[in-house]
């Protein structure tokens, strides 16, 4: 294998001294102009007179796409549908050197084991995700923890996803058979559709006491999902009065609360969990982009450099839209790259505050609402 200079956030540089052919085992193989170029990193290389070195990918699939020293990613103007397995196989690439995301605050571990042990009271289990990235805030554990207890799914801000994106995702859970709310915990749109059908689903309930001799009593559900997803937003739109505390930021509630809504209904609130540790790595960057996963678990710089990458392959986006916004020539550049420049131009070279910006810009919509998943095929 010929031997390369690794940069992060994907970018890959031949050395100039060997062979110019890189091998990447499990990697798609598959035509496509490449994402970002690299020539303000190689000046030694562009000096030469020898044509510019090639990158060549060799792997799984029909065709190999090359990489040519100087060469845009895309033609903006006509920038090709989103690959959605293309993505993820190149965001485990893009991933695999930047600093691991890991984040396990301490109450977490105590909040896991009480949620565990009030699982067993519940009637009902409503699992709050994030719509933008549902499966990345999927807990891998949690079918296990609610047994047989009947699940309601409710993907929240649904207002910053696109209307396609929501058409597929509920044509995905239906055809699981799952029973999906898609909602606005702030707007507290999908909160009465919610409520309904926690009763409906758990109406046999008080069918069994009743037919037992006992009184009937509230609905029981509990409400869980990872951190910064919106659910102590969705239990204060509910009641209509802020019973929760709640705020933009993981790790606001520290601690498990009943609070009743009506005679008929009773909600547990509870602190965001997620894994100990987390394995994926490319779910991870997600997390943090969409701020569901607090700010001293990742590196910034890092993280805006991938959504960069994600934003220039968007159909909706495209590069073209990212330099127009922050008025900067990105010259093909990497992410990583693109962040740094910007930092250079706007921020007296202070990374950290150039890559707050860009996701700043994405949590705020103003590249468009648009989601980082779409369902699995």
């Amino acid at each position: 294998m010929a031997a390369v200079v690794h940069l992060s956030v994907g970018l890959w540089l031949p050395n100039p001294t060997t062979s110019n052919k890189l091998t990447l085992s499990n990697c798609r193989q598959r035509k496509l102009k490449p994402l970002t170029t690299y020539s303000s990193a190689t000046t030694s290389l562009s000096s030469s007179t020898s044509p510019p070195p090639t990158i060549q990918i060799v792997g799984v699939g029909e065709r190999t796409p090359t990489l040519r020293q100087g060469e845009n990613f895309y033609s903006d103007d006509d920038i090709p549908d989103l690959d959605w397995v293309q993505l993820d196989s190149d965001l485990f690439y893009w991933t695999k050197s930047l600093r691991p995301v890991q984040w396990y605050p301490g109450h977490i571990a105590k909040t896991e084991k009480e949620l565990k042990e009030q699982l067993k009271l519940m009637d009902v289990v409503i699992e709050v995700r994030d719509a933008r990235i549902p499966m990345s805030t999927s807990h891998p554990l949690m079918d296990s923890w609610r047994g047989n207890r009947k699940r309601i799914l409710v993907l929240n801000r649904e207002d910053m996803i696109s209307k396609e994106d929501r058409n597929s995702w509920a044509t995905y859970y239906a055809n699981q058979g799952t029973k999906v709310v898609f909602a606005n915990g702030k707007m507290g749109m999908g909160t009465m559709k919610l409520s309904r059908l926690a009763k409906t689903l758990s109406e046999d309930v008080n069918i069994k006491r009743r037919a037992k001799g006992l009184l009937p009593r509230p609905i029981r559900a509990g409400i869980v999902g990872y951190p910064n997803v919106g659910k102590s937003s969705l239990i204060n739109r509910l009641l209509k009065r802020r019973m929760c505390p709640a705020a933009p930021r993981p790790g606001v509630t520290r601690q498990l609360k009943w609070v009743r809504f009506g005679k008929d209904l009773e909600l547990l609130d509870s602190p965001g969990i997620i894994p100990m540790r987390l394995t994926d790595q490319s779910a991870a960057i997600k997390l943090a982009i969409c701020d569901d996963i607090g700010e001293r678990s990742y590196d910034f710089a890092d993280v805006a450099g991938v959504l960069v990458q994600i934003l220039a392959r968007h159909p909706s986006v495209g590069m073209k839209s990212l330099e127009k916004r922050y008025k900067i020539d990105a010259e093909g550049r990497s992410g990583i790259l693109f962040v740094q420049k910007l930092a250079v131009q706007l921020f007296n070279g202070d990374p950290n505050q150039a890559a707050f910006r860009i996701l700043s810009d994405f949590r705020k919509g103003k590249f468009g609402w648009i989601a980082l998943e779409r369902p699995p095929r």
